[in-house]
């Protein structure tokens, strides 16, 4: 694949650690040749959304994917009115009134960019009439619309999909590779960028999660819960799960005014119609963003308990929470393997009933009751 040209949208710096990727989009991006429809294919974790998201800001910016401007905050935020993210509103994949709300958009000109850009996540869950009619849309391409599908692999899809897309593959960056994107773009400590990515996943959102104040506090409250079970009565934990779930929430207040701001800029020219489906829209991006934000305390839970392992085991190796190892030494001088493992499923279990659209206080609390009575 040839080099990256001399000047590269700063939005880029997001898929750095994927070199292959970031140098294909700034090709395109620099000789004005992006195609209408992409298919972004890899495994969890492998950067496909934080990618959509930066090819997504170096379409509507009018500085080229800058990342700094009013436009690509907006972006970032999930709430520019061109940039429509879509996700599976069931557990067993899209249901047909997505796609359908999806391209009565289509026919609609942008309100604030040059064109619109639709983030299609696990685009390999769409079945039926809703791949069908997602097919139709590709097949004749609206002008000014980029259509951005991430799925996990092409064989789960209709092969007529993938013929419209360009296909990107995105390979899983290594753990170190992912620790030194983090340091380079951060300028964080090891340790925190180790914390970052174990509750993050990625080093883009680790990066992110660097930037949070909020975000970092709900891993400090995942941690001091974790350490202070085996005290706590049900209670207790229940009263822990709530804060937890609390501070979740507590960026999405801001989400939330932004959206109401960026509907009452658009009020003016929108039939009623198209404002139910952006307040719509917007409802479900608030429902996907408490969801990752309770994923991450799930995933603080996890790496705490498997330093905790880690320690029973005896295994020689670092563990990634090094700010609450008095906790974890305490953890590990009661707890046995089976019971730290158990504590470990609790936390896999919890993860599929968020995605089942199990109440995020109700999971919260089975999960932190169920890692007390394992340990």
């Amino acid at each position: 694949m040839s080099e990256a040209p001399a000047s590269v949208p700063r939005a880029l710096a997001a898929v750095a650690d994927q070199p292959r990727v970031h140098d294909f989009l700034a090709r395109a991006i620099a000789e004005g040749r992006l195609s209408h429809a992409y298919l972004f294919v890899g495994a969890p974790g492998s950067g496909k959304l934080d990618a959509a998201e930066a090819l997504a800001k170096c379409v509507v910016c009018p500085n080229g994917g800058d990342a700094t401007c009013d436009e690509c905050r907006r972006v970032s935020h999930h709430t520019h009115p061109d940039v429509h993210w879509l996700a599976p509103a069931s557990a067993t994949g899209y249901l047909a009134d997505q796609i359908r709300d999806l391209i009565a958009d289509v026919s609609l000109a942008p309100m604030r960019a040059k064109a619109k850009v639709y983030i299609i996540d696990r685009a390999d869950l769409m079945r039926g009439t809703a791949a069908n009619a997602l097919l139709k849309t590709l097949e004749e391409p609206p002008a000014g619309g980029v259509f951005v599908l991430l799925g996990r692999t092409v064989a789960a899809m209709l092969p007529t999909i993938v013929s419209r897309c360009q296909v990107v593959p995105f390979r899983v960056t290594s753990p170190d590779a992912a620790l030194q994107a983090v340091l380079r773009e951060s300028g964080a400590s090891e340790r925190e960028a180790r914390i970052a990515l174990a509750v993050a996943g990625t080093p883009a959102r680790a990066c992110d999660f660097l930037n949070s104040t909020s975000r970092r506090q709900v891993r400090r409250l995942v941690v001091r819960t974790i350490g202070e079970l085996a005290r706590d009565d049900s209670w207790d934990v229940i009263k822990s799960a709530g804060e937890i779930v609390a501070a979740v929430k507590v960026p999405l207040a801001d989400i939330k005014d932004a959206q109401d701001a960026a509907v009452k800029e658009s009020s003016d020219f929108l039939t009623s119609a198209a404002l139910k489906a952006v307040e719509a829209a917007n409802k479900r991006e608030l429902t996907a963003r408490e969801r990752s934000g309770m994923m991450e305390a799930i995933a603080a839970a996890e790496s705490m308990l498997r330093d905790v392992l880690l320690t029973c085991e005896g295994v020689g190796a670092p563990i990634v929470n090094s700010d609450a190892a008095d906790a974890v030494a305490r953890i590990s001088a009661y707890a046995s393997t089976s019971g730290v493992l158990a504590a470990l499923a609790a936390c896999s279990d919890a993860a599929k009933h968020l995605s089942r659209n199990v109440s995020a206080q109700l999971t919260l609390e089975v999960m932190l009751l169920a890692i007390k009575e394992a340990l």
